[in-house]
């Protein structure tokens, strides 16, 4: 690995000797060091308790830092709450207000930052189209089938259009079939979006399919 993929490039993201431990006696993640440079997809591989999901969320800003930085263009966001980061999540279940219609859950994160009505329609529009649901923009989530309601929740974390989109298993729920597929469609969009990313995964294909870049994780610690 170059000394600027480890430490990251100053356009995008910079993990920096990080370590987190839910107590003094049990550290989860020791010593993390990579980049992620605008534009690229990073996927976080390794078995169930290693440590990538934690690292995940402690970069989200969801988990406290035991050591170390996480930075974005030279910014230290040590201290910077996670609705601060600009960061979108998708996580396994992919988290739908089941409230809501299909348009409604895209839109919300438009509608807390204040879009014009006609722009969030535009933005819900185009990215219905981006994930392959045009037309369902007034659909209740309920109806949704498992691979739906993870398109879905990949357009609400995409339309904002966060600096980093962090995915945690999202396609883990999935039979292999449809994974698979949709593996191939998630790396599409995110290279149609220019997305720079990070994704968790167990599954080693799914990691090839996906990202640019593959890191390695067992007991906490990152190899590339």
């Amino acid at each position: 690995m170059t000394a600027q993929a480890r430490t990251g490039a100053a356009s995008g993201l910079n993990v920096a000797d990080v370590s987190v431990a839910y107590r003094r006696d049990e550290v989860v993640v020791r010593d993390a060091t990579f980049g992620v440079p605008r534009g690229d997809v990073v996927a976080l591989l390794g078995p169930s308790g290693c440590g990538k999901s934690t690292l995940l969320r402690a970069i989200a800003g969801l988990e406290p830092l035991t050591s170390g930085v996480v930075s974005w263009a030279g910014e230290d966001l040590v201290g910077v709450p996670p609705h601060r980061r600009e960061f979108g999540l998708v996580f396994q279940d992919g988290q739908l207000f089941t409230h809501r219609s299909v348009g409604e859950n895209i839109a919300y994160g438009l509608r807390v930052k204040r879009w014009p009505r006609a722009d969030r329609d535009a933005r819900v529009a185009e990215l219905l189209e981006l994930v392959g649901l045009g037309g369902f923009t007034n659909r209740p989530v309920t109806e949704l089938s498992g691979g739906q309601r993870q398109r879905v929740a990949l357009a609400r974390a995409l339309a904002p259009s966060p600096r980093l989109l962090l995915l945690d298993e999202p396609l883990s729920a999935l039979d292999r079939e449809l994974r698979d597929r949709l593996a191939v469609d998630l790396a599409d969009l995110l290279r149609k979006t220019a997305t720079t990313a990070i994704l968790v995964t167990h599954d080693e294909s799914e990691a090839e399919t996906i990202a640019d870049r593959v890191l390695r994780m067992s007991d906490g610690r990152v190899a590339g």
